[in-house]
Formats: structure tokens, C-alpha cells, sequence
């Protein structure tokens, strides 16, 4: 039997390789310049490349289990995510962030569900999203919709406790973007600052620039309609 995953390596290196050899060649010798931190959800219909329409050596990419970013303080362990973030804005400098949740999302759904006792990591790791839920026993396509970008905001709000990403931000070098993905549309959803509400890309007049302000009480929506669960955050 044919070796699907050998083959396509071999695709790459005769077919796809030799049309960007140059390209791949200047970004040896003069090292990666990415401008953008991609945070995605590892979502295999979600490509970040595709979305973007961006080539090799323009996006530094994390894509984690519902695009979640970890507490700058260390408090639940080891992250791979938290330590690209240091890496991208210290060392790459780059100039926006991007948290990309996306429609029908498996880790905001398990929000409302049961995990599979075997699967530790994963129940910690959704602690990540539960401020986002809403408190409902069984969530319809709508909340589902809702929490997902709820989430997004919410790992916003995490950047930015961030020194590192403030300091950046408060001094107009870094922007942040928060991106809802709808799949069935092939449509990207914007976060607006500005008027606090995720706005689809065909009728935005930006791409979700910030810098990123976390609002006031008095302004603490969902963002679709659905005033914020307060859990002592505020």
C-alpha cells in the first residue's frame, strides 16, 4: 500500500519547493521577520495560511486546543503558548496579535459537557474557556455561536496582562485582533473595538485593530447581546 504521507513529502520537495526555493533561501540567510502572531485553535478546517492569503515567513503560528491563551503568572504550568507569546513580541517584535476562535468549535462545546476522565490535560486545559460559558444546561447553535466569541475576547483580556504585550500595546507597537471564523460562511468575523461587537469582514472597516482596551464594567456585554457571567473579574 501506498505511503500517502511519504508521497506528499516528496510532492512538496519536486513540485511546491522549487517555485519558492528563492524565497526559502532569503529567509535562511536573513532570519524570520514575521509580523504576525497567529493564535489559532487547532481546528483542522481552520488554516491560517488560506485565511490570510500570507506566505512563508509572515506568520509565527501557535494553534492550541480552542485558541486559549494561558495566565501570564505561571499558575496552571507548562505553556507552549505562553512561551511563543514571550518569543514573538520580545524577540520577533511583532506588530499585531491575532486570537482566532472559529464556528463549531469541539473546546467550547466540551465547555458545556462531560471530558473523558482519561483526558486530565484537556479538563485543565478548558479551565481556559469557562469564564466565557454561559449558564445554560443545554446550549443551542446560538450560545454555541456566542461563547465562542466570548472566548475570543476573553483571551484577549489574558494578552494583555501580559507586561510585555501592554507595554507594546500603550506605546502603539503591537495591536491586538480578535477573529471569529465562521466555516459554513468562509467568512472571518472581526472583533471592532470600537463598538465592542464582532462584525463580519465584508462590512468592517478594519481588521480589528486595537490597541485593545478592556472595558468598563458598565460596557461588560458578550458582545452579541448577552450580558458577561461576573465571576469576580472585573
Amino acid at each position: 500500500m501506498p505511503d500517502e504521507l511519504l508521497e506528499r513529502l516528496r510532492r512538496f520537495q519536486t513540485d511546491a519547493f522549487p517555485l519558492q526555493r528563492s524565497l526559502f533561501k532569503h529567509l535562511v540567510d536573513d532570519g524570520q521577520h514575521p509580523t504576525t502572531l497567529f493564535i489559532g485553535c487547532s481546528d483542522s478546517r481552520l488554516v491560517p495560511y488560506l485565511l490570510t492569503g500570507a506566505g512563508p515567513g509572515e506568520l509565527f503560528l501557535v494553534r492550541n486546543v480552542g485558541a486559549f491563551v494561558p495566565p501570564y503568572d505561571q499558575s496552571q504550568g507548562f505553556h507552549g503558548t505562553a512561551a511563543a507569546i514571550e518569543f514573538a513580541v520580545l524577540n520577533l517584535q511583532v506588530q499585531r496579535i491575532v486570537v482566532c476562535g472559529h464556528s463549531h468549535c469541539g473546546a467550547i462545546r466540551a465547555l458545556y459537557g462531560e471530558v473523558p476522565a482519561a483526558a486530565q490535560n484537556l479538563a485543565r486545559w478548558l479551565d481556559l474557556g469557562r469564564e466565557a460559558a454561559l449558564p445554560v444546561a443545554e446550549p443551542g447553535p446560538e450560545v454555541l455561536r456566542r461563547t465562542e466569541q466570548r472566548a475570543i475576547v476573553l483571551q484577549l483580556e489574558r494578552l494583555m496582562a501580559y507586561p510585555m504585550v501592554r507595554d507594546r500595546v500603550d506605546a502603539g507597537q503591537l495591536t491586538l485582533h480578535g477573529w471569529h471564523y465562521v466555516i459554513e460562511d468562509g467568512e472571518i468575523h472581526v472583533f471592532d473595538v470600537g463598538v465592542g461587537q464582532f462584525v463580519p469582514a465584508s462590512q468592517a472597516d478594519n481588521a480589528g485593530t486595537g490597541p485593545y482596551q478592556r472595558f468598563t464594567e458598565a460596557d461588560r456585554l458578550d458582545y452579541s447581546g448577552v450580558p458577561m457571567v461576573d465571576e469576580g473579574h472585573g
